[in-house]
């Protein structure tokens, strides 16, 4: 029992401690010498697959090694961690390719509450055309968006944020 519970807090860290990676890599790598790719990302008119998507695969692969080596005599504990980041990944999906981007064939538009934040926070990121001077490069954890618009208004990126988002 002490072995489960262990290895669901493993998995858990994994979790939580990819939001903090994401956001690394999004602000770091996406937004810096990886930009050849994520550019595709922030182009206004996108439709089907996206140079972008290339570090979902990286990711994949790089996660699929982790299953692997979590199956080897005394390295369990790696496959948690692979889970954890796979559990991300499809909350990546599910959030960010799906609420946020519509890239699903149905569309689903949050009203209120913490996903309609989380929408708006991302629009934000985007209302900056190119790599420098962005905004909310979590993809789970969106900061408040007033004090995002009032960065960007002191940047001189947007006019103003509409509330309607």
């Amino acid at each position: 029992m002490l072995a489960v519970l262990g290895y669901g807090l493993v998995t858990l860290a994994a979790f939580l401690v990819m939001e903090g990676w994401a956001w690394f890599a999004h602000r770091y790598i996406m937004h810096g010498w990886g930009w050849g790719w994520h550019s595709s990302h922030h182009a206004p008119d996108k439709r089907g697959l996206e140079g972008n998507d290339l570090y979902g695969l990286v990711f994949a692969v790089l996660d699929i090694g982790l299953f692997w080596a979590g199956g080897k005599p005394g390295m369990r504990w790696l496959w948690f961690i692979a889970l954890g980041i796979l559990l991300y990944g499809l909350m990546y999906f599910i959030v960010h390719d799906g609420l946020v981007h519509q890239r699903w064939p149905f569309r689903i538009i949050p009203k209120r509450g913490y996903a309609k934040r989380l929408v708006q926070a991302h629009r934000l990121h985007h209302a900056v055309h190119g790599r420098e001077g962005g905004v909310s490069f979590g993809f789970l954890y969106a900061p408040d968006v007033r004090k995002l618009a009032a960065r960007l208004k002191a940047q001189g990126h947007v006019e103003r944020h509409d509330e309607r988002v």
